[in-house]
C-alpha cells in the first residue's frame, strides 16, 4: 500500500469500515463484554494503520460501546447488570412519553413510516438474525419517536435504545430458546393501532407493558444463566 493511498484512506472512510464492523460484532455479542480491543491487532486485522482504528474506537466510545481503562487499554463495555433497574426506569419513561406524543401528533405520513418499520421488523424476525432484529426494533421505535415531534425526547430515547441493544439480543435469545413469550411483533402491532387511532392512553399503556415484557424476560435470562454470580431481586418498571 503506497503512502499516498494510506493517507487518503485515513482521511477518508477507512475508520468507518472498522467502526461499523466492530459495532456490529459488539451488538451481536461476537465481541463479548470485557473483550480487549488492541489497536495494533485491529490494524493488522483490517490491514490499515492505527490512526483509523483509533478513530473508530473513539467513536465507539462516544456510543458507550467501548471503555478506555486507566492504563489506556480499550475493552468492550461491560453490560452493567447493577444499573439495569435504573436503565429500565429511564427506558420506560422515554418509551411512554414518545409513544403518547406519537398518538397525539402523528400524521398520515408518520403512520406510513411506522408501518414500514413494523414490516421490516417482522421480516427481520423471520431471518432469526438477532442483530438485524435489534436494529429493526430500534428503527420501529424511532419512527414512533419522530412522529411525536419532540427532538429532545427522541434523542434521549435513541440513546437508551442503542444502549439496550445487547440486552435485547439476549432477550431474543432467551425467547427463542425457551418459547416463554413472543418476539414483540404482536405488541408492535398493537402500538401501531393505538397510534393510528390517536388513543393516547392506550398507547401509553402498551408502551409501558412493552418495557415490562423486555424487563421481565431479561431478568429471567439473567437468573437462568448467572444465578451463582448475580443476585437479582424483583424489579418493577416506573409507573
Amino acid at each position: 500500500m503506497s503512502d499516498e493511498s494510506e493517507v487518503k484512506r485515513i482521511r477518508g472512510t477507512g475508520w468507518k469500515n472498522v467502526y461499523e464492523t466492530l459495532r456490529n460484532e459488539i451488538l451481536a455479542l461476537t465481541l463479548p463484554p470485557g473483550q480487549l480491543l488492541d489497536e495494533m491487532t485491529l490494524a493488522e486485522r483490517f490491514d490499515m494503520s492505527r490512526s483509523p482504528v483509533r478513530e473508530a474506537l473513539i467513536r465507539l466510545g462516544a456510543d458507550e460501546l467501548v471503555v478506555t481503562l486507566s492504563n489506556r487499554s480499550t475493552i468492550v463495555a461491560p453490560i452493567e447488570v447493577a444499573t439495569f433497574p435504573k436503565y429500565v426506569e429511564a427506558l420506560d419513561i422515554a418509551q411512554r412519553m414518545n409513544t403518547r406524543l406519537a398518538a397525539a401528533l402523528r400524521t398520515d405520513a408518520d403512520l406510513k413510516i411506522i408501518t414500514k418499520r413494523l414490516k421490516s421488523f417482522e421480516a427481520a424476525v423471520k431471518t432469526g438474525n438477532h442483530l438485524a432484529m435489534s436494529e429493526a426494533n430500534k428503527e420501529f421505535h424511532m419512527a414512533i419517536a419522530h412522529a411525536g415531534k419532540n427532538q429532545y425526547l427522541a434523542s434521549f430515547y435513541e440513546k437508551l435504545l442503542s444502549q439496550g441493544q445487547r440486552m435485547l439480543h439476549l432477550h431474543f435469545e432467551y425467547l427463542e430458546r425457551t418459547h416463554e413469550g413472543y418476539l414483540l411483533t404482536d405488541e408492535h402491532s398493537l402500538m401501531l393501532n393505538a397510534i393510528r387511532d390517536k388513543d393516547v392512553e392506550l398507547a401509553d399503556e402498551l408502551a409501558h407493558a412493552h418495557t415490562r415484557q423486555f424487563q421481565d424476560n431479561f431478568i429471567n435470562f439473567m437468573r437462568e444463566n448467572y444465578t451463582t454470580d448475580v443476585a437479582l431481586g424483583p424489579l418493577r418498571a416506573a409507573e
